[in-house]
C-alpha cells in the first residue's frame, strides 16, 4: 500500500506565493503517466456543441489559474484529500476545434487510457456535450447512476436540422448507448423558457427524477439531498455539475444562464449530501471567461470541483481499504486494474 506521505501536494503557498509558479489545477504536480495518479484532474477546452453563446472552452485554463486559492484540507468535513489519493494533474485532452465527431473521438481516447489505468476523472469543461465522451469511456461496462446539477435537463433529441450533438443532448445520446441508467438519474435545478410543451416530455418517459427549482424551493436543501440519494441508491455513479444550474448572480460567465436558481453555498451543501455514495467520477462544466473577465465563475467552479474531489478522494481511499476480493470485484465491473 502506498505511504500517504508520499502523495502529491500541491504547492505551499508559505513557499511559493499562491500568485506564482505554473498554474496548475490545486497547485497540484502535473503529471503525463496516468499510472501515476488515483484521480486525474483534466482540462476538457472544447465548446463545439454550444448552441448560442460560445467561450466555455477557454474555461479549463481560468479555472485553473482560480484554482490556486484552494487550500488543502475541507473546513467543514476535515477532509484532506491529498492525504487519501494520489491526485494530480493530467493536463488536456487534445480536441479539435474544426470538428465535433473528431472531438468526441479523441476525447474518448484519452479517457479510456484513463479508465484503463484506473484512474478517477474530475474534469474542467469546456460546454456539456464533454460529459458524452467521458461517459463512453468509463460506462461501456455498465450504466452509470449520475447526480446532475444544472438549469437544463440536455435530454433533447436534436437541434437545427436533426443534429444530434450538442451541449443540449449529452444526456439523451448516453441513455440511449447504455450508459446512464435513467431510473437512476436525479436533476437537480431544471428552469427557464422552452421551445414547446413536450421538450421535457422524453426525460420524464425514461424515468429521470426531473427536480425542478421550484420543486426545489420547496423541498430545501435537506430533503432534495434525501432524495438524491434515494435515486442514486449505492451504485456507481457519476456526478456532473453545470454552473448555469446556479443563479447567475453567482455565476454569470456561462454560455446559458437562467435567472432563479440555487446560491452557490446551497450548491457546496448539496454536493457535501453526496458523501458516503459511490462516485466514480465528476465534471463541472460551462464555465465561459468571456462572459466574466473578473474570474468569478471560474472560481466558483473550481470552488465546486474541490468539493467533488474531496469526496472522490475519501472514495478512492474506502476501495484501497476493503478486503482485496472486493477490491478485485470492484475492478472488475469498472474496467480497472488492481
Amino acid at each position: 500500500m502506498s505511504d500517504p506521505r508520499s502523495f502529491p501536494k500541491p504547492q505551499s503557498g508559505m513557499v511559493v506565493p499562491r500568485f506564482g509558479g505554473i498554474a496548475t489545477f490545486m497547485r497540484l504536480p502535473a503529471f503525463t503517466d496516468p499510472a501515476e495518479v488515483d484521480i486525474g484532474l483534466v482540462g476538457v477546452p472544447w465548446d463545439g456543441g454550444t448552441t448560442n453563446r460560445p467561450g466555455a472552452r477557454h474555461g479549463p485554463r481560468q479555472m485553473r489559474d482560480m484554482s490556486t486559492l484552494m487550500r488543502r484540507v475541507h473546513h467543514v468535513s476535515n477532509i484532506e484529500p491529498y492525504t487519501l489519493a494520489r491526485i494530480g494533474d493530467l493536463g488536456d485532452t487534445p480536441v479539435n476545434p474544426a470538428s465535433v465527431d473528431d472531438s468526441l473521438t479523441r476525447i474518448e481516447a484519452f479517457y479510456a487510457k484513463l479508465h484503463k489505468a484506473g484512474v478517477v476523472p474530475l474534469s474542467a469543461g469546456g460546454d456539456h456535450l464533454v460529459t458524452l465522451p467521458i461517459l463512453r469511456a468509463i460506462a461501456r461496462k455498465r450504466p452509470l447512476g449520475m447526480v446532475h446539477f444544472d438549469a437544463h435537463s440536455d435530454t433533447w433529441d436534436t437541434y437545427f436540422g436533426g443534429y444530434k450533438y450538442t451541449h443540449g443532448t449529452p444526456f439523451r445520446r448516453a441513455i440511449e448507448e447504455g450508459l446512464l441508467d435513467p431510473k437512476r438519474i436525479v436533476q437537480i435545478g431544471i428552469r427557464g423558457s422552452l421551445y414547446g410543451n413536450a421538450d421535457m416530455a422524453w426525460a420524464y418517459d425514461q424515468g429521470i427524477r426531473v427536480i425542478t427549482i421550484e420543486e426545489y424551493f420547496d423541498l430545501g436543501v435537506d430533503k432534495v439531498i434525501e432524495e438524491a440519494r434515494r435515486v442514486v441508491g449505492d451504485g456507481a455513479t457519476y456526478v456532473s455539475f453545470d454552473v448555469d444550474g446556479l443563479d447567475p448572480v453567482f455565476a454569470p460567465g456561462t454560455g446559458t444562464p437562467e435567472v432563479g436558481g440555487y446560491s452557490t453555498h446551497e450548491a457546496q451543501r448539496m454536493i457535501r449530501g453526496l458523501r458516503g455514495l459511490d462516485l466514480v467520477g465528476a465534471d463541472v462544466v460551462e464555465v465561459s471567461p468571456p462572459f466574466d473577465p473578473s474570474g468569478n465563475t471560474a472560481l466558483v467552479g473550481v470552488t465546486m470541483m474541490w468539493e467533488l474531489m474531496c469526496l472522490l478522494a475519501e472514495c478512492v481511499a474506502k476501495r484501497r481499504t476493503q478486503p482485496t476480493t472486493k477490491r478485485r470485484r470492484f475492478a472488475r465491473r469498472n474496467n480497472h486494474n488492481v
